[in-house]
């Protein structure tokens, strides 16, 4: 992997989903997206603003070259685009979407559908931290040697009953999704996405297939459409960008290690 920037991502734009609930981090005093890291000093340094989540998956897209990104929130989540603002802080181009069906998050990346038709997408979770700031833009450059429809960004799971598992042939096509799988074999993860507007607009056709039956049926999640992306017929691929497992911060569990990684870090 190499620390430079992609030299084809001019054409490719950001979606981050931001519209969960954050059910299982209760007593939250704001948006899991902008929690701050390294502990309650950190947070009280004002001259020193805390670093947040979010910003891990922020400074990728920034280091990749990706400039326009799209949020997606709910009513209620103010307090993102108070905090992140136009982007201006963070060398970005900030724009907000408001989540529309509640589903599932292929239907808030939908939200984007509008305006990223005919454009490459990077999609990455705000609320995933990374050890390194080229993950990105390593998938961009996988993307762009192979034509792939989709590049999964894999990493090595250490949490498989938490995650979308993967298996992964020997010329990286991805040839298994396993949602959340209670027991595998398998070993690693994909932590960030991107995909050509063949598969932008294989998503939104899914979708409006899907909502005929979304309100009696389970959450739907992205690994469901990759994986019709794949029984379909797409070029659907897998490159490793990370040595390291991500950490998400879904539960407090996760989010009291991410703060201690965090900590050690800035000594």
């Amino acid at each position: 992997m190499s620390d430079s920037t992609s030299t084809q991502s001019g054409d490719a734009v950001g979606i981050l989903p931001m519209a969960g609930r954050a059910t299982r981090l209760p007593g939250l005093q704001c948006s899991k997206e902008i929690l701050p890291l390294g502990g309650p000093a950190a947070a009280a340094d004002a001259a020193q603003p805390a670093r947040v989540v979010c910003e891990h998956i922020l400074d990728n897209l920034r280091q990749a070259g990706v400039h326009e990104v799209y949020l997606v929130i709910r009513d209620g989540k103010w307090d993102i685009p108070t905090h992140l603002g136009d982007g201006s802080r963070h060398g970005l181009n900030l724009a907000y979407l408001m989540m529309g069906l509640p589903w599932g998050t292929p239907y808030s990346i939908d939200q984007a559908f509008p305006f990223v038709r005919g454009r490459r997408v990077v999609l990455g979770f705000p609320d995933m931290c990374f050890e390194t700031t080229d993950i990105v833009a390593h998938a961009l450059d996988y993307q762009t040697q192979t034509g792939a429809d989709v590049v999964l960004g894999v990493f090595p799971a250490d949490r498989p009953h938490k995650v979308d598992m993967l298996r992964i042939d020997a010329d990286g096509r991805v040839r298994e999704i396993v949602i959340k799988p209670k027991e595998t074999r398998l070993t690693q993860t994909w932590g960030v996405a991107v995909w050509t507007p063949a598969f932008t607009e294989y998503l939104h056709r899914f979708l409006a297939q899907h909502r005929r039956q979304a309100e009696h049926a389970p959450e739907l999640f992205v690994g469901d459409v990759v994986r019709a992306a794949i029984e379909a017929g797409m070029d659907v691929r897998g490159v490793e960008v990370s040595a390291r497992p991500y950490v998400d911060i879904g539960t407090l569990e996760d989010l009291a290690r991410l703060r201690g990684d965090e900590a050690d870090n800035a000594r």
